[in-house]
């Protein structure tokens, strides 16, 4: 099928193509799949370096080591606003229109972070950054479960998993090298290139399929109100958990003001969206126990992976005089850890009930945990930070795949081929993978 072919089909035939056959427009598949792994890595990967440059960027702009952490949790916050109305408005807008602006947000912002003169500005560009990083994944995940057909479905995202998990991998290291030996704004300066590579590519490679053409004019609205409320919650919370520990938490009134707003934002934006019936968030899945089950799985994990990534690189820094460069050496190897193990999970995840791995997987997160709480220490060696993060990246590889276990999370959501007439903007096709969480 050549481009002009498929521009001629009608949307009816695209959809059946694009479930049977998948959705190429005229294009090597494999093509389509690197030019979107691409963007893939660069905002995996920019996330990853910035860890080890913040005790840079704190001295440089004159802030405090808490302060500097703001450049990751503004652009996790802002992330995670735009990625419940991702799907919205990729159709409303187009999805490769939305993929483009989305990439060229991103890059723009990123060379903005390069020139910011003080943190304020930093923190403001890092949140124009998350909302273009934000609606990246769930495109990408789009793009490439309607490019393959579901025989060929899974290798393509083994290729757009290794992007996110290498990425991680030898970003500590690449951002403590050019931290030390160049600037910490050449982190965001990295970049530019890669994104405007990636731009120009997907513009030339990315057909958009009739169908999501014509699902533009049934596109429902947008809630509003719902938006507004996650935001305004996760936002305040932000700030609870951010500046707590500096006001001495529940004694400043600050802390109790914006905590309050924080709660009531929140509670009320999950009894607003259960009653809508266009919600940003489909909360009425979590009636689902299995589902609600593994969502808080992975906030736990979440939680225990961004913890220990974050402040490891910097105790290493600050308390025991590492440069930046080997302040990711420290965390690079376990990385490693994870790809060499990602097979192997794959081959057991067929055999053993994903259950098992779970388990499993949090036994040893959980014991690494506690052996790194009675392990670390100014005094300790360079091997023993390494082996420490080694010992929880091991737990962790048993825990992405399995949780998000494809035919699993298609048994409980029981996905089925909604017809064209159906449309209404919820979801860009209906047979999707989860998004990952960075």
């Amino acid at each position: 099928m050549t481009p002009k072919e498929a521009a001629a089909i009608s949307p009816e035939e695209s959809l059946r193509i694009t479930h049977e056959q998948g959705w190429t427009g005229g294009h090597n598949p494999w093509v389509v799949a690197l030019v979107v792994t691409m963007a893939t890595f660069m905002e995996v990967l920019d996330t990853a370096i910035a860890n080890v440059s913040l005790p840079h960027i704190a001295g440089n702009l004159s802030a405090g080591i808490d302060e500097s952490t703001w450049v990751l949790t503004s652009y996790l916050v802002s992330n995670a606003v735009v990625l419940p109305i991702s799907g919205w408005v990729a159709t409303r807008m187009g999805r490769k229109r939305f993929y483009l602006t989305c990439v060229f947000l991103f890059t723009v912002s990123s060379f903005l972070c390069g020139l910011a003169p003080n943190l304020g500005l930093l923190v403001f560009f890092r949140v124009l950054q998350g909302i273009g990083g934000g609606g990246l994944a769930p495109s990408e995940q789009a793009i490439l479960a309607d490019t393959f057909p579901p025989a060929k479905r899974g290798m393509a995202f083994a290729v757009y998993g290794m992007a996110v998990v290498l990425a991680p991998a030898i970003g500590p290291t690449l951002g403590g090298f050019i931290t030390d030996h160049y600037s910490w704004r050449w982190v965001f300066f990295i970049n530019v290139p890669v994104g405007i590579a990636s731009m120009i590519l997907s513009s030339r490679i990315l057909v958009d399929p009739p169908h999501l053409v014509e699902a533009k004019k049934r596109v429902g609205p947008i809630d509003g109100v719902g938006l507004g409320l996650i935001a305004v919650g996760l936002g305040s919370l932000e700030y609870v958990l951010d500046k707590g520990q500096e006001d001495d938490w529940f004694h400043s009134h600050a802390i109790v003001f914006f905590g309050a707003i924080a709660a009531i934002s929140l509670v009320s934006f999950v009894i607003w969206e259960w009653r809508q019936e266009h919600p940003v968030v489909e909360v009425q899945m979590f009636r689902n126990r299995t589902f609600a089950v593994s969502t808080l799985m992975m906030l736990v994990l979440g939680m225990a992976l961004y913890g220990s990534t974050v402040l490891l690189p910097q105790y290493v820094q600050v308390w025991m005089g590492y440069s930046a460069q080997d302040a990711g050496m420290v965390l690079s190897p376990g990385g490693f850890v994870v790809i060499l193990l990602l097979p192997l999970v794959g081959r057991l995840i067929s055999k053993v009930d994903a259950r098992y791995l779970i388990a499993f997987g949090f036994l040893v997160v959980s014991l690494s945990l506690f052996h790194m709480a009675h392990t670390i220490y100014p005094g300790m060696d360079f091997r023993t930070a390494v082996l420490i993060r080694c010992y929880q990246a091991s737990g962790i590889a048993f825990l992405f795949v399995p949780i998000n276990k494809r035919d699993e999370v298609d048994r409980l959501l029981g996905t089925r081929q909604i017809p064209l007439a159906e449309s209404s903007g919820k979801a860009l096709i209906t047979d999707r993978p989860l998004a990952p969480i960075h």
